[in-house]
């Protein structure tokens, strides 16, 4: 990406070079913003990855940015998931007909971080209905499509925003995470995705946390550093929280860039919860496990040891209950309860599944969890990182997560078997990452998924920034048609237009 002109293919740029280029007034914000917003328009159609575009608001922003302006992110332009994140002025939907045209009157705490960072949402991504599933395939607006290859998913459910991300439309945009709504999707679009640790960015003002702390907000994005950058100016607690997470020790930017030293890894591909992995996920893990080794890693195959059966239990129980609280907290925001038609069959089964548990029993799931998350700590006090698959399939077909007539959880149980690894993270609020080192032999990426201690972003960023040097996976682009953006000086033309 070195010395490519700006105005010959702005996509090619992180979100950290983007910035800088507006810094030095070498491209304008406007001319940046409007960019992105022309190759939505071209890629969109055939992606379905954005769902409410935001042009006017983003191009009114932009044009009050300025060169000079020292802002990490300032000019760069940005996608919101619709789910949790509330902007002002723009629809909120968390892909449910339900929520009708409901407008957020509010930002969410995370948003007024971000765009006081100077990045411009020029839109909000597809995903699915209350994020249940690890697909982005929302009756409401329809199914987003893998840039890789339009017949699969992009696993979900931030499917919308990784796949505007891997098509380059932007060069980051918001996720969250609940069971790996963060990683599983930046695994099947090829993407770098992080998941913080519990509470270490805010769910305010509308939550203090969701699905007792299993929730995590962060983005997917093109390089490490970003994904870094962007923990720096979003992190830290808001006034009311109910639990902080201790500080990192210095700026995840600058951890992005240090050297790892001589890491201790665990590595498995055998599933925490015994459902079977497809042999082109087990493969990329053993190649991830070489590249460390000859990073000059210590890898031993571990594995921590979990209950099988208490730990998919008591995940399913916290979960299937969070589902039905979401439900019904936009119940008693709407005022009224769901009509026939209004919530999608899968939705409709895992809230009433999930009103039928009990406090007690929910108590008990949760307490569960947290005996796995003890068992976690002992088994990372003896390896720095776990390596695993991020999910046990390459990106399934669309439809593949379909529930049947006569059962509507065939789809979430197919969900659970297909994303397996990632839930421990979320049950037991450690940090972990989907790192886009591999691809299938017809053409999909397949991500590897690290583990890390409570608190230890700055350990996985360090090894992430290593990974990436030593094996780059910005050249490997998406077959798509209108690859390449128009010139920065058309974008700018039609930005003084609008």
């Amino acid at each position: 990406m070195k010395g490519l002109h700006p105005r010959s293919g702005l996509s090619q740029f992180d979100a950290l070079q983007q910035a800088r280029l507006v810094r030095r007034g070498e491209v304008s914000a406007a001319e940046l913003v409007a960019a992105a917003i022309r190759h939505a328009e071209q890629l969109n159609p055939g992606l379905n990855a954005i769902i409410t575009p935001l042009s006017d608001q983003a191009l009114e922003q932009a044009r009050t940015i300025l060169p000079g302006d020292s802002r990490p992110f300032a000019g760069v332009p940005f996608l919101l998931k619709d789910l949790l994140a509330s902007y002002a002025g723009a629809r909120l939907t968390e892909g449910s007909r339900f929520l009708g045209e409901f407008v957020s009157r509010h930002d969410s705490e995370l948003v007024s971080r971000l765009r006081r960072a100077g990045l411009v949402v020029i839109g909000k991504t597809n995903t699915p209905e209350f994020g249940i599933l690890g697909t982005t395939e929302p009756l409401r607006f329809g199914p987003t499509r893998n840039p890789w290859n339009r017949t699969r998913s992009p696993g979900g459910s931030s499917g919308g925003s990784a796949a505007a991300v891997a098509a380059g439309i932007v060069p980051m945009a918001h996720a969250n995470d609940g069971g790996g709504s963060i990683r599983i999707p930046a695994s099947c679009c090829g993407v770098f995705g992080l998941k913080p640790t519990r509470a270490r960015n805010p769910l305010g003002p509308d939550h203090g946390d969701l699905f007792s702390g299993g929730v995590a907000e962060h983005a997917v994005t093109t390089s490490v550093r970003d994904s870094a950058a962007l923990l720096d100016v979003a992190a830290g607690a808001a006034a009311g929280d109910p639990y902080q997470v201790p500080q990192p020790r210095r700026p995840y930017l600058e951890e992005a860039g240090r050297d790892p030293g001589r890491l201790r890894i665990a590595v498995s591909v055998t599933s925490p919860t015994r459902t079977p992995v497809h042999a082109t996920c087990a493969e990329a893990t053993w190649e991830a496990a070489r590249l460390c080794e000859e990073l000059g890693h210590i890898v031993e195959q571990a594995e921590p040891g979990l209950d099988p059966d208490s730990f998919s239990e008591s995940f399913d129980t916290v979960w299937s209950a969070g589902i039905a609280s979401c439900v019904e907290e936009w119940c008693l925001r709407l005022g009224r309860r769901p009509a026939s038609g209004e919530l999608e069959p899968t939705t409709w089964a895992v809230w009433h599944k999930g009103t039928s548990v009990s406090a007690p029993r929910y108590l008990l799931a949760v307490t569960a969890l947290q005996r796995a998350a003890r068992q976690m700590a002992a088994f990372l006090g003896e390896f720095d990182v776990w390596l695993t698959p991020t999910v046990s399939l390459p990106p399934p077909p669309l439809g593949y997560f379909d529930p049947a007539p006569d059962h509507p959880l065939r789809g979430y149980e197919r969900d659970a078997a297909f994303c397996p690894f990632t839930p421990v993270a979320n049950a037991t609020g450690l940090p972990a990452m989907s790192v886009p080192l591999c691809w299938s032999q017809d053409g999909l990426p397949v991500g590897v998924h690290f583990t890390g201690r409570y608190a230890d972003e700055a350990t996985l960023f360090r090894l992430a920034g290593q990974l990436e040097q030593a094996r780059p996976w910005h050249q490997r682009r998406p077959p798509l048609q209108d690859d390449e953006l128009c010139s920065a000086q058309d974008e700018g033309d039609h930005a003084r237009r609008e």
